[in-house]
């Protein structure tokens, strides 16, 4: 069997501002003080976003707090850090990127096994038209649901 997974933090303003039409797991290369703060659930997503530069695929603005009882070792919350994919999947996903006006943005932070795992979604950008529909299908549906709900009573 696999290893366990365990959802540290999970980025909700991604799937309200975008369509995610992919996902994809990468490794993220951390301090150790990092890895110490994201078990405590010190991790922040909100308004982050990838880039790939040089070949190298980046999360930037992922906000990880310090590590209380660190010491001189810990990072700078907001720094750039590297994600781990395998060559081949970088280069497609950056194609992608190029043409058709998508984005990279991290979904959710998770531990697989001890490692720590950044679920990345290949995304394409809500107007504001669109916010608004999928707002208007939430509530149909949340209506709908307290409807049966009293009906089955």
């Amino acid at each position: 069997m696999g290893e366990a997974i365990k959802q540290v933090a999970k980025n909700s303003k991604a799937f309200h501002d975008y369509f995610i039409e992919e996902r994809y797991e990468a490794g993220i290369e951390l301090a150790g003080t990092e890895v110490k703060s994201i078990r405590m659930g010190n991790v922040n997503l909100k308004d982050s976003f990838c880039i790939i530069k040089d070949g190298e695929l980046s999360v930037l603005s992922m906000h990880i707090s310090p590590y209380e009882k660190g010491n001189i070792f810990n990072k700078d919350p907001r720094r750039p850090r590297r994600l781990l994919m395998h060559k081949r999947e970088i280069m497609r996903l950056f194609g992608r990127i190029k043409q058709d006006g998508y984005s990279l943005i991290p979904l959710s932070v998770y531990f697989k096994g001890p490692r720590v795992k950044l679920e990345i979604g290949l995304a394409k950008g809500k107007k504001l038209y669109d916010k608004r529909e999928s707002a208007a299908k939430r509530d149909a549906k949340r209506e709908m649901d307290r409807v049966m709900k009293t009906r089955n009573r």
